[in-house]
């Protein structure tokens, strides 16, 4: 069940009067969210709503465990913890391991087929968090009920933002869902996240970068150029638009998420790159992995390591495929060398230039089916025949604009946000109205997958 579709809006909507029903009781509003949660989820595929389940019961056993041991044992944890990476390790990296081992030998591998789960690696992370956040006392081991709607909540389940349990579980405990939300900046949210989705995502991917990237060796260089930006402004509002919606929807229903996105293509350092886009999984890579490895506490070496393996580990978490490990291990690379020069002595604006660059390349190498795909990708760059005829406008307007936007000062979206909240929450339900029967106007047909559901 795709966000944008109207499937979803008639699912939003019953849900939305049975959460306006129940939302003084939370004995009832619990339960009843839990169902739509597991609905929503099992729209895709009912059995998937099996793996969630046992996700949930597992966790739940688990983080009783560690809480009823006043030591809180860490061998406890680390079976958890490796518990939970050996269900997203089975159904996410099988095959690719053993595709790999066995042309290394040389052989054909097993003809096995297994379904990749939509939204495994963000509920399990998110498992991980609770059992660590109980080892650590951040948080205690709360109720069944509790624990499966923090893994379940519908807005995050698939492609999250990756929501602490010492974020969502605090929320749970209170008598009844406030009364008054922040409708404006949720209409704000949801609204901006259609239009990234829908609009910017979906042309740039139909017209410029799907095309491109499945036959690189037709297409011309400018053709080649373009999917180059068009790409990293699809992957931004793709991802940056789910998580827009999710924030907005959850806030309709009472909840706050953390923010996942802030402007990431202004970014001077791939360092500052990385605490700008997908802010949760950053923290979460930060907290349960590096610094458990070590941080930068043991010497430059060390830290150099470290930040290889997160940023490798980080790629292989996007994807079962070698062009993600790559893609990690540009960042990482290039994560040590900011760390190891202490930040390259440039003007800004040629250190945003390499900055935005580097993170494009590696782009290239996440955005392509296999590496021969990369490859005749940054050979036609070089070689092929520029193409002027090829130029597309329309995308070139996109990719301007939606770069121009982040690099805005900071205070202007917000300014434009406060003045939208303070019109009458029905002006302001009757402008999101308005603004989607445009956004369908003006979209390409169809709407795509999020490119983060295969995650």
């Amino acid at each position: 069940m795709l966000f944008p579709t109207f499937t979803f809006g008639v699912f939003f909507l019953f849900v939305t009067l049975g959460h306006a029903a129940v939302r003084r009781s939370m004995l009832l509003w619990k339960p009843f969210m839990l169902a739509a949660s597991f609905l929503f989820y099992g729209w895709f595929d009912a059995r998937l709503t099996l793996l969630l389940a046992g996700s949930i019961l597992f966790n739940w056993i688990v983080g009783n465990a560690i809480g009823a041991n006043e030591d809180r044992p860490r061998e406890l944890v680390a079976a958890g913890v490796i518990a939970n990476l050996g269900v997203l390790g089975f159904f996410k990296y099988f095959l690719f391991f053993t595709d790999s081992f066995t042309s290394v030998l040389g052989r054909d591998g097993p003809a096995i087929a297994i379904l990749l789960p939509i939204g495994i690696s963000f509920f399990t992370f998110q498992g991980i968090s609770y059992l660590v956040d109980i080892h650590r006392r951040q948080i205690e081991p709360h109720a069944l009920l509790d624990v499966a709607l923090y893994l379940a909540f519908f807005p995050q389940l698939v492609a999250g933002p990756i929501v602490r349990a010492t974020e969502f579980l605090p929320q749970l405990q209170r008598r009844s869902i406030r009364s008054t939300v922040a409708s404006g900046e949720a209409a704000w949210m949801v609204g901006r996240g259609l239009f990234k989705k829908v609009v910017v995502a979906n042309y740039l991917a139909q017209s410029v970068v799907d095309p491109v990237f499945d036959a690189p060796n037709r297409a011309s260089q400018l053709e080649l150029i373009t999917a180059f930006y068009a790409y990293a402004v699809q992957i931004y509002a793709d991802f940056s638009g789910y998580t827009d919606i999710a924030i907005g929807i959850a806030l309709l229903l009472g909840f706050d998420f953390p923010k996942n996105f802030d402007s990431p293509y202004r970014s001077l350092s791939v360092t500052e790159f990385w605490q700008r886009w997908h802010m949760t999984l950053s923290r979460w890579l930060r907290d349960y992995l590096y610094i458990p490895l070590g941080g930068n506490r043991a010497g430059k070496l060390l830290t150099y390591r470290n930040l290889l393996i997160t940023m490798l580990l980080g790629g292989l978490w996007h994807g079962a495929a070698w062009n993600f490990v790559a893609w990690g291990a540009i960042h990482g690379a290039w994560l040590m060398l900011e760390r190891a020069t202490g930040g390259f002595r440039m003007p800004a604006v040629l250190r945003w230039i390499v900055t935005f660059h580097v993170v494009g390349i590696a782009w290239v190498l996440f955005r392509a089916p296999t590496f021969g795909h990369a490859q005749e990708f940054f050979t036609g760059l070089v070689t092929a025949d520029f193409g002027l005829e090829s130029m597309n406008y329309v995308a070139w307007a996109l990719v301007i604009a939606a770069i121009a936007l982040q690099l805005q000062p900071m205070g202007q979206g917000r300014d434009l946000l406060e003045r939208f909240c303070k019109w009458d929450p029905l002006v302001q339900g009757a402008a999101l109205a308005c603004f989607v029967l445009v956004i369908t106007a003006v979209s390409p047909p169809g709407v795509q997958p999020f490119i983060y559901f295969q995650f």
